[in-house]
């Protein structure tokens, strides 16, 4: 989104959206965001449209009441990004690729070379509030059983 800005504009919008990514609550985020968007409509209607597309998406984080220390991880996609590059390397001298599960052995290898350069996930101690939050989301295995039966 930043790219649609003139270099003028960046470091304000920036300071916004570092600002909006901050505040605990999801409803004061996601109306914040919603304020950055609806300024930047004035004079870039594209970043506001880029804004836009993902806002939800990004305030996912927030909407799970994760953690700060492990939100900062969590909310970008570095952690996985930065395993491609690896993956890629390991798989580049492969001529023929031979069915599916071929290709998910070499990229399996090419994680395995990644982890090892992985370091621990910041707030890692976290991680169990995320899982109830998410446990919270999920509808019990019963209940949908029983609503395929009504159906």
């Amino acid at each position: 989104m930043l790219d649609h800005l003139a270099e003028e504009h960046q470091a304000a919008v920036t300071k916004k959206l570092n600002a909006a990514y901050a505040l605990e609550d999801y409803s004061a985020a996601k109306q914040a965001l919603n304020q950055l968007h609806r300024e930047l409509m004035d004079f870039n209607p594209s970043a506001a449209r880029s804004l836009g597309e993902g806002l939800e998406e990004t305030l996912t984080v927030h909407r799970l009441r994760v953690p700060p220390q492990l939100r900062q991880t969590l909310a970008s996609t570095n952690v996985i990004e930065s395993a491609f590059p690896v993956v890629e390397r390991v798989c580049f001298n492969v001529k023929r690729w031979h069915g599916g599960d071929q290709r998910e052995r070499w990229v399996g290898s090419g994680l395995l070379v990644a982890e090892k350069q992985f370091r621990r996930v910041k707030g890692h101690k976290h991680i169990q509030i995320l899982i109830r939050e998410l446990e919270a989301l999920v509808t019990p295995k019963t209940a949908v059983a029983k609503q395929r039966k009504a159906s």
